[in-house]
């Protein structure tokens, strides 16, 4: 079975698009988030996306499976928002344990079933299960006080920790690569990777793949913590990701120029899944997938990528339309890097 180190080599590979769009065609009350399990539960549950691994897990992995269906071949686990720093907004903190388990479990079903549906896929490579790890509600760059910038609601080693908990799960729920995505403060993304990298230093375990994925939020072409992109790349780089690229803040046509510079600048593989274009005056989107489509595969055709896919706002359709424009076409190949030399000075 080809791993995705070799797939990437070959093709360009397709990610699944938004979780939070498809929860929301369910038309889910408080009382479907609750389940029997938090029906006594003392906040609102409603929202919590990431609770519905648990109290769910049917529609979540359905919407997998309409992923892969679609053409995916990764889907992301249910786990955006799935660690304690975050679920203390529905006094859930200690359950991100069990979410990430529940998330990873419904994602593996998933692909459990596309494969006995179809069979003649399961020694092809893939479908893989990306573990979703995202940017917290916190952050250690920004101060909530505008009248204190020097104020900082949480720490890095609280981050860390919260980060380092999500990962354990992941892993022992039987993820098959980790993803941080969606960062806007670099300097979560650093205590996300300073996460992974100490616990399978603890276990003793060889690292999974990892994806790193950061946002531009306007036409600066910066994160919302000020970073170029350029800046975040070299921030983040010495993790050693199989990936880096970009998702959402912006559609496909906003983030074009983004994703070349990217491609020019990056030594590993590049990924770069936008929304369904911008938000409209009702905070919904509007773009058709074959618009996404359409501007995704000139990227494609253009050499700047080699994963693709969909942020808010996409569904099935997105993807599958992602998926016949890129099917045909080479992936951005891997720069060739100059060996630097360490040559001693003679004596």
């Amino acid at each position: 079975m080809k791993d995705i180190q070799t797939l990437l080599s070959e093709r360009i590979l397709v990610i699944d698009g938004a979780m939070g769009t498809m929860i929301q065609r369910h038309k889910l009350q408080e009382g479907d988030y609750r389940g029997v399990k938090f029906a006594n539960w003392g906040s609102d549950l409603k929202g919590n996306n990431d609770l519905l691994s648990i109290t769910q897990p049917e529609i979540i992995t359905n919407i997998h499976l309409q992923y892969l269906e679609a053409g995916a071949d990764i889907i992301e686990t249910n786990t955006f928002n799935a660690q304690a720093v975050s679920l203390a907004d529905y006094n859930m903190s200690e359950l991100a344990y069990e979410m990430n388990i529940a998330a990873a479990h419904c994602a593996k079903e998933a692909v459990k079933i596309y494969h006995t549906k179809h069979p003649e896929t399961i020694h092809q490579g893939g479908p893989f299960v990306a573990g979703a790890i995202g940017p917290m509600n916190k952050t250690l760059s920004l101060s909530p006080d505008v009248n204190n910038p020097g104020f900082r609601s949480i720490s890095f080693d609280e981050v860390a920790n919260a980060y380092y908990e999500q990962v354990k799960a992941l892993v022992e729920g039987g993820v098959d690569l980790l993803l941080i995505e969606t960062i806007f403060d670099t300097l979560n993304a650093k205590a996300a990777i300073y996460a992974i990298k100490k616990f399978f230093r603890d276990q003793h375990m060889k690292e999974l793949p990892l994806m790193i994925s950061g946002t531009i939020t306007d036409a600066s072409g910066r994160t919302l913590s000020g970073q170029t992109l350029e800046a975040f790349y070299t921030s983040v780089e010495h993790a050693k990701p199989i990936s880096i690229g970009l998702n959402c803040a912006l559609g496909a046509n906003q983030m074009r120029a983004h994703i070349e510079e990217l491609s020019q600048i990056a030594s590993c593989y590049t990924s770069a899944y936008p929304n369904a274009g911008l938000p409209n005056a009702m905070g919904e989107y509007d773009e058709e997938p074959a618009q996404t489509a359409h501007f995704i595969e000139e990227w494609a055709q253009q050499g700047f990528v080699n994963i693709v896919g969909g942020c808010c706002g996409t569904t099935p359709d997105h993807i599958q339309h992602i998926a016949a424009h890129v099917k045909h076409l080479k992936p951005r190949p891997l720069p060739i890097m100059e060996k630097v030399l360490d040559m001693e000075t003679p004596a």
